[in-house]
């Protein structure tokens, strides 16, 4: 084994113990602190070099962090996505902005989506569940389209300020299906106008609120429960694998230790020998 790829490898196991994860974890926290700091304007007054000065000593470490990595793993580096991913906001905090782009820092504290296992669980799930959403976006679109055109039909004479056009339904019905002010603010005011109006809105809640929306929860659910049991299914494979790998590595051990035995034993026989013929 090569002194490169000996140390290579002990880096990585640094990087990978749970201390120094944890340290990361707690840096990434303060400098959640020190951004939440910046924008009061009383501490900047008082401890703003400070507060500046912890933050770029944070980023240096995550700096290094990402660079000892790239070491460690080599290419293999850019296969885990998350990997990929702590790179792209450490080099975003890294470019000068200004202005509105300053705010991009604020990104950096996304790693802690990282580094936190539920948190990176939830996104796991969430991107898994990413064909399931897209479906059942498109069924509220066609949802959406359908009523759309039925209220510009049916209210856009008599309330052209909320249905007098496509666009203005649709902006109209996301408001009724967020539930904000949708009765008082819109559905009361037409149903005096058009008493059975109430037959146009609440068909629309129960199927855009209650409906859709609760199976956008059950798709990211499913995918949750998919995933908490194909990691199950290989925990348990790797099991055996695991006993049978102490199994092999005690018995190295014991045939090291025979052979050591061994050298010990014929040491003594050949001492005795000696001590014999003098």
């Amino acid at each position: 084994m090569s002194a490169a790829l000996f140390s290579r490898q002990r880096l990585r196991a640094f990087l990978d113990n749970s201390r120094v994860q944890a340290a990361i974890v707690v840096l990434i926290l303060i400098n959640a602190v020190t951004l939440g700091l910046e924008t009061s304007t009383v501490v900047m007054g008082r401890v703003g070099l400070w507060v500046h000065g912890l933050d770029m000593l944070i980023l240096a470490v995550f700096t290094l962090e990402v660079t000892a990595k790239l070491y460690a793993r080599g290419w293999g580096f850019w296969r885990d996505a998350w990997n990929v991913f702590d790179f792209l906001v450490v080099a975003v905090a890294l470019v000068p902005s200004s202005g509105p782009f300053s705010v991009l820092r604020v990104l950096r504290l996304l790693r802690l989506v990282r580094m936190v296992p539920t948190l990176r669980n939830i996104v796991e799930s969430l991107l898994h569940a990413v064909p399931g959403i897209v479906s059942i976006f498109g069924l509220l679109v066609l949802v959406f389209y359908v009523f759309a055109i039925i209220a510009t039909s049916l209210f856009g004479q008599t309330f052209p300020e909320w249905f007098g056009s496509l666009g203005a339904s649709l902006y109209t019905l996301f408001q009724v299906m967020t539930l904000e002010s949708w009765s008082m603010g819109i559905a009361r005011p037409v149903i005096e106008v058009h008493a059975w109006a109430w037959a146009f809105f609440v068909p629309f809640i129960l199927v855009s609120s209650f409906t859709v929306l609760n199976l956008f929860i059950a798709v990211i659910v499913d995918a949750m429960q998919r995933i908490h049991e194909v990691r199950a299914r290989f925990a348990e494979q790797d099991e055996p694998d695991t006993a049978e790998q102490q199994i092999a590595e005690l018995q190295t051990q014991l045939e090291q230790m025979q052979s050591v035995l061994g050298h010990l034993q014929h040491t003594l026989e050949q001492e005795r020998r000696q001590r014999e013929q003098a």
